[in-house]
């Protein structure tokens, strides 16, 4: 008789992979970043996070029991996650009441109408912060802080962006140690990079969207500044990765399983893609900032990126 192959449906190795165990690891990767913004910033930055973490779960919790009547899920720590990366995208001056409605905006809008986790088009906590910036653009924009007066005012970008003149006093290693002022997880660029390398070995992301988002950015500004007469600035690389949220969007919001291509083509078109619009709006658009539009943008284009550079199927020529 022939040897009979039998087939059963996938997946048919388990690699020890769970959700919960992927949300820890992203977790644990943003708290350097929350340990500096802290020393920074003050104690503030971790009751904001304490307030967008616990609206975070508790607007999943109620939706999932009482509007979907469904086992809740807060359990995979991804309501966590929005929470902290909801936080980091908010001035530590924020009323907190304003908070939870970005985490109401985050989680039930743009997360559980979808059906939640794995079904999200769009990224929850980027979702709640571009509705935070349209809905109260002054309390979004007012970087009053409780530290030194070096730190207090404007961020950088849009500084260096009207004002070109103090483009000389910038200083790269007050920007990767977190000696700048700005949302409250995106003032440590060097907090960021170490979490992002902690993913990497732990391989819950892959290099492709940051290194592609980042590394259009680079060239993006080497171009325009070799070519732009305008502020000087433009010509600085650096200046573009380590201000403003380029390092906390490349690698924590933009490599979010739902919202990002799922080959590694994909991914870098996706990077690219980012990492032109951010370019685009701060260079040239009216907000300075540009990253979490671009994310957003790029997040719609997924389903297309998907459809026309999927894997080849087993067997298929």
């Amino acid at each position: 008789m022939a040897t009979r192959l039998f087939a059963s449906p996938s997946p048919h190795i388990h690699g020890g992979e769970n959700t919960r165990r992927i949300m820890g690891d992203v977790v644990l990767a943003l708290l350097p970043a929350l340990a500096v913004s802290t020393y920074v910033l003050g104690w503030r930055v971790l009751f904001i996070t304490a307030v967008a973490v616990l609206s975070c779960v508790a607007f999943e919790y109620l939706i999932c029991r009482f509007l979907l009547k469904r086992r809740a899920t807060i359990g995979d720590l991804s309501a966590v996650v929005t929470g902290i990366l909801l936080a980091f995208n908010l001035p530590t001056g924020i009323p907190w009441w304003i908070v939870i409605i970005g985490a109401l905006v985050a989680i039930g809008i743009g997360k559980m109408t979808f059906g939640g986790l794995g079904t999200n088009p769009f990224n929850p906590a980027l979702t709640g912060r571009i509705f935070l910036l349209i809905a109260y653009p002054v309390e979004m924009t007012d970087w009053t802080t409780s530290v030194p007066d070096a730190l207090s005012g404007s961020t950088l970008l849009p500084t260096v962006k009207y004002t070109p003149e103090v483009v000389s006093d910038i200083d790269f290693m007050d920007m990767l140690g977190g000696q700048m002022n700005g949302s409250m997880g995106e003032i440590s660029a060097f907090a960021l990079i170490l979490g992002g390398l902690y993913l990497l070995c732990r391989r819950v992301i892959s290099w492709h969207i940051p290194v592609s988002t980042l590394g259009t950015m680079a060239i993006f500004a080497a171009c325009v500044g070799a070519t732009y007469s305008g502020t000087i600035a433009y010509q600085l690389p650096l200046f573009h990765i380590l201000a403003g949220g380029a390092l906390l969007g490349a690698i924590f919001m933009a490599t979010d399983y739902s919202t990002s291509p799922m080959t590694h083509r994909g991914m870098i078109i996706y990077g690219v893609g980012i990492g032109l619009l951010t370019m685009i709006i701060r260079m040239w658009g009216a907000y300075p900032e540009g990253m979490s539009f671009a994310i957003f943008i790029m997040n719609a284009a997924t389903p297309l990126i998907n459809k026309y550079l999927r894997p080849k199927r087993f067997g298929t020529k």
